[in-house]
């Protein structure tokens, strides 16, 4: 999906809430300002054209580099800019960053499992938020693996994210949590399937029939957030799953054979084997082979979202939310390897 195609859904979806929400604490346009950190990611970026696109807020897109083709094209749509160094001890640039916001998002990029720094970002990214004054912190988490699980199924990235949130819940500061299911996007830039013989082979990191949450992050993240700006309070406190679709693999591979005309078929990615086989270049990071095992292990064996969640909200929130079969004719995507962002 393009960057237009983003800006216009986002438009027609900025009006799911008509709440007052948070209170500007600076005086231009009578608008609160809300702090957006790795805004060029697909979370990010979902979040500020969303806001922007409302017309209720003013965003400030924090990004480490502001001549990308991606801030700048936020710039365009009448996000502030802020550039950040990017990792660990930037605390007074954050905190500059931070400051006269009325509410901020957070998340924290996916760090390689060897380094161990998501938890450690995600605090310094809180503490900063904090010490800036905002009223309102909404970050992007997911599952503690290691609790539920204890210890059996490596996912350092959902963990750390847990983590952080938990830290979070610790500070004097009113928060909110989304969470989101697997990214659609995955398998246009990660898990790329492959043609042979005239058929497109499509290696799906879980077991054929085990239906699992999925989405996709540029536009479903945005609404969920403008809904939780947009009422705090009744969300402080909050963890709300962000999903588009429920579905297996068997679903997705003859979804994709309906929408596209191109034959296709499943292949197995979940075991160890399976993905090594599809996915060589993997093999180079043992420690990653290690948590994308078992992160797709503890979905199936305990399920994505721990069972309290309430599936639905973000698709009833959201009814342009996009299922798989809605992705796939929204992107035209045909089983290439694409970057994301289309």
């Amino acid at each position: 999906m393009t960057m237009g195609q983003l800006d216009e859904r986002a438009a027609r979806n900025a009006g799911a809430s008509t709440a007052p929400g948070l209170r500007a604490t600076t005086p231009a346009n009578g608008k609160p300002l809300i702090a957006v950190y790795g805004a060029t990611s697909k979370q990010g970026r979902s979040v500020v054209v969303t806001l922007l696109g409302s017309g209720r807020f003013r965003v400030r897109a924090l990004t480490r580099n502001r001549d990308s083709r991606e801030a700048q094209s936020l710039e365009k749509l009448g996000a502030e800019i802020a550039t950040v160094p990017p990792g660990l001890g930037h605390h007074k640039e954050l905190v500059t960053a931070f400051t006269g916001a009325d509410g901020v998002y957070l998340m924290t990029p996916q760090s390689n499992p060897q380094d161990d720094v998501e938890y450690a970002l995600g605090k310094q990214l809180a503490d900063a938020a904090v010490d800036a004054g905002a009223s309102h912190i909404v970050f992007s988490t997911l599952e503690d693996v290691e609790k539920i699980t204890d210890g059996k199924k490596p996912a350092p990235h959902f963990t750390s994210k847990a983590r952080v949130a938990d830290y979070i819940r610790s500070l004097a500061v009113s928060h909110s949590f989304v969470m989101l299911a697997f990214f659609y996007t995955n398998f246009l830039e990660y898990y790329v399937p492959r043609m042979e013989g005239g058929k497109l082979l499509m290696p799906i990191y879980l077991p054929e029939d085990f239906r699992a949450p999925f989405v996709d992050p540029l536009t479903a993240t945005g609404p969920a957030v403008l809904e939780i700006f947009s009422n705090p309070d009744r969300y402080n406190g909050a963890t709300l799953p962000v999903v588009g679709d429920i579905i297996s693999p068997r679903e997705m591979v003859e979804t994709f054979q309906r929408v596209t005309g191109i034959e296709a078929e499943y292949r197995n990615a979940y075991s160890r084997e399976g993905l090594l086989h599809y996915f060589p270049d993997f093999a180079a990071n043992e420690l990653l082979v290690d948590e994308l095992v078992g992160m797709v292990e503890y979905a199936v064996e305990y399920g994505y979202f721990a069972a309290d969640h309430d599936l639905e909200w973000s698709r009833r929130l959201n009814q342009a939310s996009l299922s798989w079969e809605q992705f796939l004719r929204a992107t035209r995507w045909r089983g290439e390897k694409l970057p994301f962002g289309i």
